[in-house]
């Protein structure tokens, strides 16, 4: 097939558009919102149990809506002492309704609840994110997965990023996901791995 070199991003969250532009946009590829391509296109229903099966679902069914080749992702926090959970539910975790801030807030305030009184050994956790690449067509190009290691702090530091960032310390850096600066993160984050990695499958294809 042709050069990937034009790819609707499938998110209405800039924060995800602009961390992976600054992977993407090097190799000299356009990157683009949804709100740049029309629409309004209907969202689909996130019905997998997975980050993959749901990047999948979203990179296709935009994909198919657009025309366009399209570039969905999926993420979220899996904590080990909750048994994995968020997860796939991270955004709506502590319910679905109000704008994204309200959003977070109240999955922050369930997370600190949750983690109260768990102990600082069992309070391993990580990002997830996996995307998906699809052609106009709605057929897969490719997939990847990135995972960002970390643990629960005991109370949330820093104003960078976005959701749960604050909550995810980093021993080795010294601080949380929320107070590295947008370089040092897209360096190391889940969405920079999968980004990445998804350069590479990108490269391939062309």
């Amino acid at each position: 097939m042709s050069a990937v070199r034009d790819i609707v991003v499938a998110t209405g969250n800039p924060h995800k558009v602009e961390e992976i532009r600054a992977i993407l946009g090097p190799m000299g590829i356009v990157l683009r919102g949804l709100d740049e391509v029309g629409g309004p296109f209907a969202e689909p229903e996130e019905t997998g149990r997975t980050f993959e099966a749901n990047a999948r679902i979203k990179a296709v069914a935009y994909a198919k809506a657009t025309g366009r080749v399209v570039l969905a992702d999926d993420s979220g926090l899996e904590v080990d002492a909750l048994g994995g959970e968020p997860g796939v539910d991270s955004a709506v975790w502590a319910g679905a309704e109000g704008a994204r801030a309200e959003r977070d807030a109240r999955n922050n305030a369930k997370l600190r609840e949750r983690m109260a009184r768990v102990p600082a050994d069992r309070r391993a956790a990580r990002f997830v994110c996996c995307m998906c690449l699809a052609d106009a067509d709605g057929h897969v190009l490719a997939t990847t997965r990135g995972t960002f290691e970390g643990r629960i702090a005991d109370v949330p530091r820093g104003d960078h990023g976005f959701g749960y960032d604050p909550w995810l310390w980093l021993d080795d850096a010294g601080c949380s996901s929320a107070e590295l600066a947008p370089e040092a993160k897209n360096l190391r984050s889940h969405r920079g791995h999968a980004a990445r990695a998804m350069a590479e499958a990108i490269r391939r294809l062309g």
